[in-house]
């Protein structure tokens, strides 16, 4: 009767940390998160910028800042600053639109399932503040096979 006890105090304690560890994770997930108010994202953002990263809109193709651009460093959100691409990962799509086949990391993007203009596509957008960054095609190059389509507007560069 004794190890019974033992067994349920034990599955008890393990289910309150498993509970408190994904509390803390949700927590700080959400204090990283950004959240403006259409107006603030205005004030903040140039009107490009908020079109595309707020509105969801599209840069021309062959037009934006980082389509032809090989400097080496870091490509960030315009939006919030969160590191999201390394030019490691840049490649030439001839799409138009910067390409990459991986991001920094999986945690800084989020996928999200888009139905516009009569088609279905992966829509990419930064974990951080939620900004449209573009689309994920599954006709990239090796290792992962993926091409992030970016637009341009929704980046800034650090240079290494």
């Amino acid at each position: 009767m004794a190890s019974i006890k033992k067994i349920l105090l034990s599955a008890f304690l393990l289910v309150c940390i498993t509970s408190c560890a994904q509390q803390t994770s949700n927590q700080k997930e959400m204090e990283d998160k950004i959240s403006k108010s259409d107006e603030q994202w205005k004030h903040k953002l140039t009107e490009e910028e908020y079109q595309v990263l707020r509105k969801k809109g599209t840069e021309r193709a062959f037009t934006g800042e980082f389509w032809n651009h090989h400097e080496k460093g870091i490509y960030i959100c315009a939006g919030c600053q969160l590191e999201l691409f390394s030019s490691e990962t840049k490649f030439e799509s001839g799409s138009g639109w910067p390409s990459f086949y991986d991001a920094i990391s999986k945690d800084n993007v989020k996928i999200k399932k888009d139905v516009s203009f009569g088609m279905v596509r992966e829509e990419l957008v930064c974990s951080k503040c939620e900004g449209h960054l573009g689309h994920v095609f599954p006709d990239g190059p090796k290792p992962t096979g993926l091409r992030y389509c970016i637009n341009s507007v929704s980046l800034d560069f650090k240079k290494l």
